[in-house]
C-alpha cells in the first residue's frame, strides 16, 4: 500500500540562501591556504577542487528536490488532480523542469571550467577561472529563485494536507454548504472540525477515523458543493469533485430538509442529479438532517417526491452492486446531529454497505480462486430428529449458581444512607463492627463516671504495675542524666536547708556572672545609674568586695571618680568633627535602638564617599579616565582585546 507523507518534504531555501549554504560549505570542506610557490600541478588541482565540490553540492540539493516532490503522473490519481486543483499542474511541472534545467547547466560549467583550469599556467589565471565557475553557477542558481519560492510555498501547503489513503475503507461526506456534514463527522470521530452558522466554513478536506466490527474506517468531509456549471466551480468546490471523482468509498449525500441551510430541497435535489455521475459503483445513502427541526413526514408533497426519485437513483447502486431491488433498507435514512437521534445508524448502514460492497470485489477477483483450493468450510446437517441438549454435571450448576448468589450486590454504607432519609438524616454507626461476646452490646452506652471513678482507668486490669515499671525507668533515666548530685531538703535539718540554699543562689549567681563575662561588649546590658534603685553598683560596694578579696581599694576608688565628671563644672566646647574617632566623643547610648540609629547614621553619613571611592573629604583627586598612551597614535596590526 503506497503512504503518501508530504510532511518529511525538505525545506526548498531560496536563491540567496541557497548560495550561502553552498559557498560556506564549501570554504569549510575544502582547503584554504595556497601559496605562489607551489608546483603548478597543485595549484590545478587546489582550484579544480573547489569547482567539483561546489558542483557536487549544487547537483545534490538540486536532485533532492526534484526527487521529493511528487510526480503527478506516478501518483495516485486523487493526488494528481487534487495537486492539479490547488496548485496548477503546468505551473508546478515548470518550476521541476527549471530547476532540473539549473542543475545540468551547473554540471556542464563545471565540466567546461575544469577542463580549462587543467592548462591554467599561473595561480592568477587559476584563481581568476575558479572565481568565474562558482559566479557562472550562482547566476544560473540565482535565475531559478522565483521557482524556488514557488515550490516552497507549494511544499509548505502539501505538509499541512491531511494524510488521505486512497485505498483503504473510505466514508466519503458530501451536499450542499451548512447541511450538517462537519457536525456528522465530529460526531463520529476525533476529528475537530469548525462549524458556524455561514456557508463555506470547510474550506478544504478534512479527514477522522471511526471503528466499526474491529476495522478503522476513513471519514472525509468534503467542502460544500454548488449547482452551477463545472468550469464556475472555485478551488474549494474542486476539491469535493475531486475526491468524489477518484475515491472508492460510501457516500454520504447529507439533505436538509427543513431549509435552515439556505437552499431548498429543489435545489438540492437539482445538485444531486447534476453530480449523480459520480456516484456510480459506489454505495450511496442519502441521509435526511435536521429532523429536529422539520420531520421527513412533515414536508410537502413536492417535495416528498424529489426525495423519493433520490432514493430510486440511489436504489440503482444497491442493483448494481448485486442486491436486491426490493431492499430499500440503509438508503434513505434520518437524523439529528443536534439530538444524535439516528447518528450512529447512519454510520453503521455506511460501514456496512461499503464493507460488503468491498468483499463482493475481492471474491470477483482472480485471487479468491486461489484462496478457495486452499479451504474447505464444513457445514454440519442434523443426522436425525432427536433432541440432544447440553450435558452440564451437577456440580458445574451448584457452582454458578453459587457464584451468581456471591456476586449480588452487598449492602454499603451509601445504599444505608439513601434508605434512611439521605445525607444530613442518617448517621452511620462507628459500634456496629466492634468485636463483643455478645452483639446485643455493641449499641450500648459507655458511662464516664461510674461510682465517683473514671471509668478508663480501670479499662487496663494491670495499669498499677505499669505505673511502677514507667516510674522506675524515668528514675533511672534521670539518675543517667545528671552528673551533679542534688540533695532532697526534706531529709535536712533547718540549719542545713538554709545553708543548702545559700549555696544554691551562690551558684546560680557565678553562672549569671560567668554569662555576663562571656557576653560580647555588644550584647552586655548597660544599666543606667538611674535604673540602680537598690545601689548595688557603686563604689563603697567594690570597696568592701575588694578588702575582702584581700586587695587595697583605694586606688581603685581614686580612678574611678576621677573618670567621673561632674555636670555643674562643665564648659561649652567645640562639637567634634564627624570623622573624630577620638574616644572622648563617644556618647553613651541609653539603649540598643538608640545605638542601632547612631550606626546608621554613620554608615550613610559616608556612602556617597566610598561610591566615589574617595579616602575621605579632602581627597579630590581626579584620575585620567583616558590615559594618552593607550589612546594615541596610530592602530597596528596586531591584538586590540585592550581598546
Amino acid at each position: 500500500m503506497v503512504q503518501y507523507n508530504f510532511k518529511k518534504m525538505t525545506v526548498v531555501p531560496c536563491g540567496k540562501d541557497f548560495i550561502d549554504i553552498i559557498l560556506s560549505r564549501t570554504q569549510r570542506q575544502t582547503p584554504t591556504v595556497v601559496h605562489k610557490g607551489y608546483a603548478i600541478n597543485r595549484l590545478r588541482q587546489f582550484y579544480m577542487r573547489k569547482v567539483k565540490y561546489t558542483q557536487t553540492n549544487f547537483h545534490e540539493k538540486l536532485s533532492t528536490i526534484i526527487d521529493e516532490f511528487p510526480r503527478l503522473d506516478d501518483i495516485h490519481p486523487f493526488y494528481g488532480d487534487l495537486l492539479h486543483v490547488l496548485y496548477n499542474k503546468d505551473h508546478y511541472k515548470l518550476a521541476l523542469g527549471q530547476i532540473n534545467t539549473a542543475r545540468n547547466l551547473v554540471s556542464k560549467i563545471a565540466k567546461d571550467y575544469v577542463r580549462l583550469l587543467k592548462y591554467g599556467d599561473s595561480l592568477y589565471r587559476c584563481k581568476s577561472l575558479k572565481v568565474a565557475a562558482l559566479g557562472r553557477m550562482c547566476t544560473v542558481i540565482k535565475r531559478i529563485g522565483p521557482s524556488l519560492a514557488y515550490l516552497e510555498q507549494i511544499r509548505q501547503h502539501m505538509a499541512r494536507l491531511p494524510s488521505i489513503d486512497p485505498n483503504t475503507r473510505t466514508i466519503l461526506i458530501c451536499g450542499y454548504p451548512n447541511v450538517g456534514k462537519s457536525s456528522f463527522i465530529n460526531k463520529i470521530t476525533r476529528a475537530d472540525v469548525d462549524v458556524q452558522p455561514y456557508a463555506f466554513t470547510t474550506k478544504s478536506l478534512f479527514v477522522g477515523h471511526t471503528d466499526y466490527k474491529y476495522l478503522r474506517y476513513q471519514v472525509i468531509d468534503t467542502p460544500g458543493i454548488l449547482d452551477r456549471p463545472f468550469e464556475d466551480r472555485n478551488i474549494i468546490e474542486m476539491c469535493s469533485i475531486t475526491a468524489l471523482a477518484h475515491l472508492r468509498a460510501a457516500v454520504l449525500f447529507f439533505l436538509d430538509i427543513s431549509g435552515s441551510c439556505g437552499y431548498s430541497i429543489a435545489q438540492q435535489a437539482a445538485l444531486f442529479h447534476s453530480i449523480k455521475s459520480l456516484f456510480m459503483n459506489k454505495p450511496l445513502i442519502i441521509v435526511c438532517n435536521k429532523t429536529d427541526l422539520q420531520p421527513l413526514e412533515g414536508i410537502s408533497e413536492e417535495d416528498m417526491k424529489l426525495v423519493t426519485e433520490m432514493k430510486a437513483e440511489a436504489m440503482k447502486t444497491v442493483i448494481g452492486q448485486g442486491g436486491e431491488a426490493t431492499n430499500d433498507d440503509g438508503v434513505l435514512l434520518t437524523m439529528s446531529t443536534l439530538t444524535e437521534e439516528g447518528v450512529i445508524s447512519v454510520k453503521n448502514a455506511a460501514c456496512e454497505r461499503l464493507l460488503n460492497q468491498r468483499v463482493e470485489l475481492k471474491m470477483k477477483s482472480k485471487k479468491i480462486n486461489d484462496c478457495l483450493n486452499r479451504f474447505h468450510v464444513a457445514m454440519p446437517k442434523p443426522r436425525d430428529q432427536k433432541e440432544r441438549p447440553p450435558c452440564i454435571p451437577h456440580a458445574v450448576l451448584e457452582a454458578k449458581a453459587k457464584q451468581a448468589a456471591e456476586k449480588k450486590k452487598r449492602t454499603t454504607e451509601k445504599d444505608l444512607e439513601n434508605e434512611n432519609g439521605g445525607a444530613g438524616v442518617y448517621s452511620a454507626s462507628l459500634k456496629k463492627n466492634y468485636i463483643l461476646a455478645n452483639d446485643e452490646w455493641k449499641e450500648d452506652i459507655m458511662p464516664e463516671i461510674l461510682d465517683g471513678h473514671n471509668v478508663f482507668d480501670f479499662v487496663d486490669p494491670d495499669i498499677l504495675n505499669r505505673l511502677e515499671e514507667l516510674d522506675r525507668e524515668e528514675g533511672y533515666t534521670q539518675a543517667e542524666e545528671t552528673d551533679d548530685f542534688e540533695m532532697d531538703g526534706m531529709e535536712l535539718t533547718p540549719e542545713e536547708q538554709k545553708a543548702l540554699a545559700e549555696i544554691r543562689q551562690k551558684k546560680s549567681f557565678l553562672i549569671q556572672q560567668h554569662r555576663i563575662k562571656k557576653s560580647t561588649a555588644e550584647s552586655r546590658p548597660t544599666v543606667p545609674r538611674k535604673f540602680d534603685k537598690d545601689r548595688e553598683f557603686t563604689s563603697k560596694r567594690m570597696g568592701r568586695q575588694l578588702s575582702t578579696l584581700g586587695i587595697d581599694p583605694a586606688m581603685a576608688i581614686n580612678r574611678a571618680r576621677s573618670r567621673s565628671v561632674s555636670r555643674r563644672g562643665r564648659k561649652r566646647e567645640r562639637s567634634l568633627d564627624k570623622g573624630d574617632t577620638d574616644g572622648a566623643g563617644v556618647v553613651d547610648m541609653d539603649d540598643s535602638s538608640q545605638k542601632s540609629k547612631a550606626l546608621d547614621k554613620a554608615r550613610k553619613s559616608v556612602k556617597n564617599r566610598n561610591k566615589n571611592a574617595r579616602r575621605g573629604e579632602a581627597d579630590r583627586v581626579i584620575p585620567n579616565l583616558k590615559p594618552k598612551h593607550l589612546f594615541s597614535g596610530k592602530r597596528s596590526n596586531g591584538k586590540t582585546q585592550r581598546r
